[in-house]
């Protein structure tokens, strides 16, 4: 299986290739050519596999220049016990009536990124040797929150790579900023870049396609590459989890194999419904995927209105890892729904480039409500979710969550679709303890850290490790640029 360019369909590598280059040089991102089927017996079979197993048998499908001793090997070490609870790695909790909730957190860096960032290290250093490319891999990182630790956590330190993140100065919580700033490793580098997440977002873009810096650093030894979900390597792992989901209900006998399933899934770069849109798309039994987003809701607009428009005001949550206004992976969603033309695919990219919106046909905009549907919920709105859901059922989520579990309610009480719905959880609540424990009835006194032991105290949960020993690191990393300059950033950094 090879992989496309979505600004142009002739442009055709392998996903070794595609791995490695991230991004492709139109600035285009890598989608299948066609994508792999499942049978319900396949399915089936899936759901007698452990979390490995199931991961292996999908990506193989996948990453066909990987053997699948290979990827076995690679999901292994990344979804290692060290790393990953054993005996349940994404488990799914019931939640009440048709809802259960996938839990995407319980990695190293209480994150649903850790599903991605903790194997493309791996499956990266595999398609350099693949490849033979010889220089140095430069991993550009723009997170929202949570990409940023989880890429810094999968890289440091692996050989032939170094690793830069940029997070929106003050758009982040505090624990998302000390755990990137914090970082250990002697390949690594984060800055705080002023603006929002977009303006991060999009001066990396804008070094990925400068093709003058490009041949600079293919000069020092250097080679540009993406740990964002622009990268085909860091989407695809994710598609493994709703397969392994669906084999979960299986099990627990809320499903009868072939019965369809709702996903819902917390939305800000789009990658993760994508995930869910792709595994649909393979042959796993979905009947809708219904996207959350919060106050910044331009996808919301989107699939009711089919226009695209981030010419709004933006706004800092309390679900700041959805605080997005670009979704850059709804690029490969329209070049599919369009029929993969990529004429048209640029014209819309172009629009929102030179006007910030675009407007696509009826037809496109039939084919996105027929697999979507979408709302959002404010601060208040979650918050309340928080509460409620506590108080009702004992189960405590995050902001991001919570913002799923409202837009389900919704959803569920406006069409009265009684389907078994999967809710992905993609963050633990004691990564955003201040907004947490007073949606519980809890005020929050004190310090970050003692906030941890404030929500473990009245939850009766765990803080996690990770994030508990965050108050004995250094800060490392305190450097503060502006969007334009984060090239010179870069580059200063490379020439050290």
């Amino acid at each position: 299986m090879n992989y496309i360019s979505t600004r142009d369909s002739s442009y055709s590598v392998s996903a070794a290739q595609a791995i490695v280059a991230g991004l492709a040089p139109d600035g285009g991102l890598f989608i299948p050519e066609s994508l792999p089927s499942f049978t319900l017996e396949e399915i089936g079979a899936l759901s007698k596999a452990d979390y490995v197993g199931r991961a292996t048998e999908v990506l193989s499908r996948f990453l066909c220049d990987f053997t699948k001793e290979e990827l076995h090997d690679s999901i292994s070490r990344a979804y290692a016990p060290e790393k990953f609870p054993p005996t349940a790695v994404a488990p799914l909790r019931p939640l009440d009536g048709q809802a259960s909730v996938l839990e995407l957190f319980h990695g190293p860096t209480c994150a649903f990124k850790d599903f991605a960032l903790q194997l493309l290290p791996h499956l990266l250093t595999a398609s350099l040797k693949k490849t033979g490319e010889q220089k140095t891999v430069v991993i550009l990182v723009a997170t929202s929150g949570d990409t940023g630790k989880a890429a810094l956590e999968g890289f440091a330190d692996v050989p032939g790579t170094k690793i830069c993140v940029f997070y929106p100065d003050g758009g982040t919580s505090s624990i998302q900023r000390r755990q990137m700033t914090t970082q250990s490793g002697e390949n690594v580098m984060v800055f705080a870049a002023k603006g929002n997440f977009d303006d991060a977002q999009n001066g990396v873009k804008r070094i990925f396609i400068d093709k003058e810096f490009a041949e600079e650093l293919a000069e020092k030894g250097f080679l540009l590459s993406s740990a964002n979900s622009i990268n085909w390597g860091r989407l695809a792992p994710q598609i493994a989890y709703y397969f392994s989901a669906y084999c979960e209900l299986l099990n627990q006998g809320n499903i009868n194999l072939g019965d369809p399933i709702n996903i819902v899934v917390p939305t800000g770069n789009f990658g993760n419904i994508l995930a869910a849109y792709f595994a649909k798309h393979c042959g796993l039994p979905v009947k809708k995927l219904i996207c959350a987003s919060n106050k910044n809701n331009v996808l919301t607009d989107f699939i009711t209105t089919g226009t695209y428009d981030r010419n709004r005001d933006f706004f800092l949550t309390a679900s700041p890892s959805m605080d997005i206004l670009i979704s850059s992976n709804l690029e490969r969603l329209l070049y599919l729904l369009c029929g993969r033309n990529a004429e048209k695919l640029r014209a819309y990219m172009a629009e929102l480039s030179t006007k910030g919106a675009y407007t696509v046909e009826k037809e496109v905009l039939d084919s996105l409500q027929s697999e979507f549907a979408a709302g959002f919920a404010d601060d208040e709105q979650t918050s309340q979710t928080i509460g409620r859901l506590f108080r009702k059922t004992g189960y405590l989520c995050d902001t991001h969550t919570a913002v799923a579990v409202k837009v389900y309610q919704d959803y569920a009480d406006k069409t009265g679709d009684q389907t078994p719905t999967v809710i992905a959880s993609t963050a633990s609540p004691f990564k955003f303890a201040g907004s947490v424990l007073p949606a519980i009835g809890v005020q929050p006194q004190g310090d970050d850290f003692a906030l941890l032991d404030e929500l473990s105290a009245a939850s009766g949960l765990p803080a996690p490790k990770a994030l508990a020993e965050l108050k004995e690191k250094t800060e490392r990393f305190t450097d503060v640029v502006e969007s334009a300059k984060m090239k010179n950033a870069v580059a200063q950094w490379l020439t050290k």
